[in-house]
C-alpha cells in the first residue's frame, strides 16, 4: 500500500515503512496536510538533532533550533523545489540557517550602559554657548575674505555638498584646480583664524 493511500484513509504510516520525505513536503505544501507533516517530522527530527549535536550545539539549544526549523518548513513549504535539491537537504538548510541565526544574535554583545555613545553630553553652558557663537562668526568672516573664485568652491563643496566631480564639470574646471582652490581657501581660512585669536 502507498503512502498516499494511508494519508487518504487517515492511517498511520508504520514506523519501520520508509517514509518519502519529498512527498509529505509536496502534500503540506499543496494543502498544509498534517499527516504527512507528522511522518516528516518523526522521520527527519532525530536526525536533525543528531547533526546539530555533532557540530557542538548543546541539547536545550539544539532542541530550539529543531522546535523554529520544523515550523519553518511547515510555513514554507510552498517554496521546496524538489529539482533544485531533495527534501532532506533542503530541509537540513532551513536547520544550518536557524543555527547560524541563532549564534549570530547569542555573539552580539549586549550594549553597555556605560558605553560614552549612551552617555548624553552635558547641558552646554552659557560661556560654552557664547564661545561656539565666537567661533562660528569667526569662521563666517574669515570665510568672506576669501577670492570670489575660492569662495564659490567652498560653497557649493561644504554648503551644496557637491563632490569635486560635480563642481569641477558645473565650472568647467580641471578637477586639480578645483582640489588646488580648496586647499588655498582652508589655508587662507586657517590664516585668518590664527590672526583673530
Amino acid at each position: 500500500m502507498a503512502i498516499g493511500d494511508d494519508v487518504s484513509r487517515g492511517v498511520t504510516a508504520k514506523a519501520s515503512e520508509p517514509t518519502d520525505l519529498t512527498q509529505d513536503l509536496m502534500a503540506i505544501a499543496a494543502s498544509q496536510d498534517q499527516g504527512a507533516y507528522r511522518r516528516l517530522f518523526h522521520e527527519i527530527t532525530p536526525r536533525l538533532k543528531s547533526f546539530l549535536m555533532g557540530q557542538g550545539t548543546v541539547e536545550p539549544v539544539a532542541e530550539e533550533i529543531l522546535q523554529e526549523t520544523m515550523l519553518k518548513v511547515w510555513q514554507k513549504a510552498r517554496q521546496f523545489d524538489g529539482s533544485k535539491a531533495s527534501a532532506s537537504t533542503w530541509i537540513y538548510t532551513i536547520a544550518r540557517n536557524a543555527k547560524i541565526d541563532r549564534f549570530r544574535k547569542e555573539a552580539r554583545p549586549m550594549p553597555d550602559p556605560n558605553d560614552p555613545s549612551y552617555i548624553q553630553d552635558p547641558p552646554e553652558t552659557g560661556e560654552q554657548s557664547v564661545a561656539k557663537k565666537q567661533e562660528s562668526n569667526h569662521i563666517r568672516e574669515a570665510i568672506a575674505t576669501l577670492p570670489s573664485d575660492q569662495l564659490r568652491i567652498i560653497t557649493m563643496s561644504f554648503y551644496e555638498e557637491k563632490s569635486h566631480a560635480e563642481i569641477s564639470e558645473e565650472l568647467e574646471l580641471p578637477l586639480g584646480t578645483v582640489k588646488s582652490r580648496i586647499r588655498l581657501a582652508f589655508g587662507k581660512i586657517r590664516n585668518e583664524l590664527k590672526d583673530m585669536a
